[in-house]
């Protein structure tokens, strides 16, 4: 490719709109340009890269038996009222109408359109077991989106489901794709870590997530100081081990106290003089059928995720000060367990272990003191709803749990008969019984993964891509476009190093060199050659690969093999 040709518009000047460095490197460096609020047009470059990582994945998802196919962007409704998740989805399924007046919506997923093909062609335990896939364009209507293609309304997705006669079979097709998938990052040249997650909306037991880790990621990883343990987990998802806090303390009087205008944790704590752990933080949340009174250690947080699986609840949203008053007869922060009346009360195991614990008493400027669980207090739900923090045991072996920060580019889930029997998916075994399929769905972000890769590779100069996804292996660059003897030697490296089967651009535009070193690291090309007075004199070339900057000398006899072995090294 000729740069004179290709079609990469470069900005000097950081956007606006940019937050985070992936989308500010590809705007400036010609990749993507913005549509409307998180969708975006991608330019020849991204596509390059696109198509790269596609081919990986394709390479990967065939290799374990997948099949690829091609689903409608366009989803009836009927197929999502028939799963039950019309509804459940929430705002974020965009919706539209035909001519004719019926609702259809543009697919997040394929979970209700996959099940219902398989349901009119799969039978028989013979068919089985099953994996289809397809690289697709998906939709999902983000309150806020962000963060360019990190969280956009349009994306690119591969998604997978997996077809199996039983659990067994299930596993099997699991660990298929959580092998596939950990190649599929390894090629990347991305650092990486699977961890176990929450099933969200899709549904499901069993999930993991693929983050790759980076400081801008929004995800919090925990995982154990042990390698030979290998835990890891969304903080979402992070338990710990059960443990019994016994105390031999002697149980006090219950009294309430003046606090006035204490209304916080900390303001309580300091109030008193007390320890944020003394206290048991109280938070009332909304759901469809209740109100909730969540509980948990004055020091912990309440884990959304959490709470909402252990009510099995389709909305949880924290109480408005009009609700909270309603139940509690007081104003927000003040609510407390003791004679609370009207909701459910759920509570972090570690709260039962509390004595002479402090906690809101209902009333205005007042809590109670020496509160104590089961005698003062009693609980209808006892389950882990509080963020696991780096520094605590590790629920497999005990050692520390350390953090990280993640970027989700992928997640596989154990759906088992969730949709099969919702949409009546079923098939008949040898003695012609008929039974559920059990399913699994596997999904890769590849519009994110290359977000991904720049937030994880990049300096203050541009994007260094891995040399497998780079949109381009090689730069060649002339430092004087008037000296024809440089212009005529870079152009017969660059048609050598073409015909050796090597990506590669010349930089052939009338630019000082200075702005296209600046703009060959802008773009991240995984090796410069640059052509200059020695390359003629002396037939010898600078390479400089992008990841580490050293310049060495090569001769321009034998280049395309020495470019080759540079480039697989990167």
């Amino acid at each position: 490719m000729r740069a004179k040709e290709l079609f990469s518009p470069t900005l000097r000047e950081v956007p606006a709109e940019a937050e985070v460095v992936s989308h500010q490197l590809l705007l400036r460096a010609g990749f993507i340009r913005r549509t409307a609020a998180g969708v975006y047009t991608y330019l020849p470059l991204a596509i390059r890269v696109l198509k790269k990582i596609e081919q990986i994945v394709r390479e990967e998802m065939d290799h374990q038996g997948g099949q690829e196919i091609m689903m409608p962007i366009i989803q009836p409704a009927e197929l999502w009222q028939e799963s039950g998740r019309w509804d459940v989805y929430g705002p974020e399924l965009f919706r539209l109408k035909d001519r004719h007046d019926r609702d259809f919506a543009l697919g997040p997923t394929h979970e209700e359109v996959i099940t219902t093909l398989v349901r009119g062609e799969v039978n028989s335990y013979k068919q089985m077991p099953l994996l289809l896939y397809q690289i697709q364009n998906k939709y999902r209507d983000e309150r806020r989106p962000r963060f360019g293609l990190l969280r956009g309304r349009e994306f690119i997705m591969k998604d997978l489901y997996s077809f199996d006669r039983d659990a067994a079979g299930l596993e099997v097709s699991y660990r298929k794709m959580h092998e596939a998938y950990t190649s599929i990052f390894k090629r990347c040249g991305l650092l990486f870590r699977p961890v176990e997650a929450d099933s969200g909306a899709i549904g499901g037991s069993d999930t993991h997530e693929f983050m790759v880790l980076a400081d801008s990621g929004e995800a919090i990883v925990l995982y154990c100081n042990n390698q030979a343990c290998g835990y890891a987990a969304n903080n979402e998802k992070a338990t710990l081990p059960a443990e019994e806090n016994i105390s031999g303390e002697t149980l006090k009087p219950l009294i309430r106290a003046a606090t006035p205008g204490c209304r916080t944790v900390e303001e309580v704590a300091q109030f008193l003089r007390i320890s944020p752990q003394t206290i048991i933080k109280t938070i009332l949340y909304e759901t469809e059928k209740e109100v909730v009174a969540a509980l948990v250690r004055g020091d912990r947080e309440i884990n959304e995720i959490k709470l909402l699986n252990t009510l099995g609840c389709l909305r949880l949203e924290l109480a408005g000060a009009k609700t909270v008053q309603q139940i509690t007869g007081a104003a927000v922060g003040f609510a407390g367990p003791v004679g609370l009346k009207g909701c459910t009360i759920v509570a972090d195991p570690e709260v039962l272990a509390m004595v002479n614990a402090v906690t809101g008493s209902n009333t205005d400027d007042t809590h109670c003191l020496n509160v104590n669980p089961t005698r003062d207090f009693e609980v209808n739900i006892t389950k882990d709803i509080r963020m696991v923090q780096a520094g605590e045991p590790c629920p497999h072996c005990g050692s520390q749990l350390l953090e990280a920060k993640g970027i989700e580019v992928g997640q596989i889930f154990k759906l088992g008969d969730k949709y099969s029997k919702a949409l009546g998916a079923t098939y008949l075994d040898e003695s012609g019984h008929s039974l559920p399929i059990i399913m699994g769905c596997y999904g890769i972000g590849v519009s994110r993964t290359m977000a991904a890769a720049i937030e994880q590779n990049h300096d203050n100069n541009g994007i260094i891509w891995p040399a497998a996804i780079a949109p381009f292996q090689v730069v060649v660059i002339p430092v004087s476009t008037k000296d024809e003897k440089q212009v005529a030697l870079a152009r017969e490296l660059y048609q050598r190093l073409l015909e050796a089967g090597i990506e590669t651009v010349i930089d052939d535009r009338p630019e000082r060199a200075g702005v296209k070193f600046k703009d060959a690291d802008l773009i991240g090309y995984p090796l410069r050659i640059t052509i200059g007075s020695k390359a003629v004199s002396e037939n010898r070339v600078e390479l400089q690969p992008r990841r580490t900057g050293e310049v060495t000398l090569a001769p321009t006899q034998n280049l395309e093999k020495i470019v080759l072995e540079m480039l697989t090294a990167l």
